[in-house]
């Protein structure tokens, strides 16, 4: 994704492929300006993150990677689903998040990666920089898409003059230049996943129940009763919140936690089954092939 000059590859690094033949990149701090946490430039067509490895193969990273593009469309995979975006649209994929570049798509536009860490804790908190609910696809409207490219040239320019500040000093006013990015970022995001939600309040309280129950428990009656509601009245606050019912939410969780497992480790599929609340392989077998067209081995070859 970007050039290898004198400052290395803005997306480089060494990435560690463990045992199941997944790669997962580290943020490549020595190769940011300084050994700062964070680095922002252009990426463009002939960039790669890494020399050794392959974009349009499954991968993971352990950093944050926000993407404007200047031309499109490009299409990037990332938890096993297509994003289809455009100029003047963002992608934001977050640590440990399944993605693969698009080897026929170009690539153009601004890219800022940032190591965890690097914000201290009530910024992480403020700019929702772990909401793995919201979506990673962006489209700001004019004045959004503005200010956010004013943000960002303005955390480029921090990021590049290494001569006026002693380190200490530029470190800080990037970490604030940062900092109000990711705000309009953030804001972009929660307002973007907020739209058209009549019920909100309750699918908040569903859906972080689901997040913290779904590999044990996947009776939509369960959910409701925990939470003190009707079923009636938690398919109508889901359905208005996704366009999903329930059970529909729950499985896509499920699946969506089956597939990582099975791309993200060695485990047998019959533990996989188990991790995601099914004991019996045969059943998690059965359901995942309803849900994805194929059987777990399947999609764990495929992947290879």
């Amino acid at each position: 994704m970007a050039d290898r000059t004198a400052q290395g590859s803005i997306l480089g690094g060494d990435g560690d492929g463990g045992v199941d033949g997944i790669r997962t990149f580290p943020f490549p701090i020595e190769l940011s300006v300084g050994g700062v946490g964070m680095q922002v430039g252009p990426m463009g067509t002939g960039r790669t993150w890494h020399a050794d490895a392959p974009l349009e193969r499954v991968h993971r990273i352990d950093f944050h990677v926000v993407m404007l593009f200047g031309g499109g469309p490009v299409r990037h995979m990332i938890d096993f689903a297509e994003y289809e975006a455009t100029a003047g649209d963002l992608l934001w994929i977050r640590p440990g998040q399944v993605h693969r570049f698009s080897p026929t798509s170009e690539y153009r536009g601004t890219v800022l990666t940032m190591q965890p860490g690097f914000l201290p804790r009530a910024t992480v908190e403020a700019t929702g920089l772990y909401r793995y609910d919201l979506p990673p696809l962006l489209r700001p409207s004019g004045a959004q898409l503005a200010g956010l490219k004013a943000s960002l040239d303005q955390l480029q320019r921090e990021y590049e003059d290494t001569s006026t500040l002693p380190l200490s000093l530029h470190t800080s006013v990037l970490r604030h230049s940062l900092t109000a990015f990711l705000l309009r970022l953030a804001h972009l995001a929660a307002s973007s996943a907020e739209a058209g939600r009549r019920t909100e309040s309750t699918f908040t309280l569903f859906r972080d129940a689901v997040e913290k129950g779904f590999a044990t428990n996947h009776s939509v009656s369960a959910y409701a009763d925990a939470l003190g509601y009707s079923r009636r009245t938690l398919v109508r606050a889901v359905r208005a919140a996704t366009g999903e019912t329930p059970k529909g939410f729950i499985d896509k969780r499920v699946v969506l936690e089956a597939k990582r497992l099975l791309a993200h480790t060695d485990m047998p599929i019959g533990r996989v089954g188990a991790a995601v609340g099914f004991p019996d392989a045969a059943n998690f077998s059965k359901f995942f092939h309803q849900h994805t067209d194929m059987t777990p081995a399947a999609f764990r070859t495929e992947l290879l």
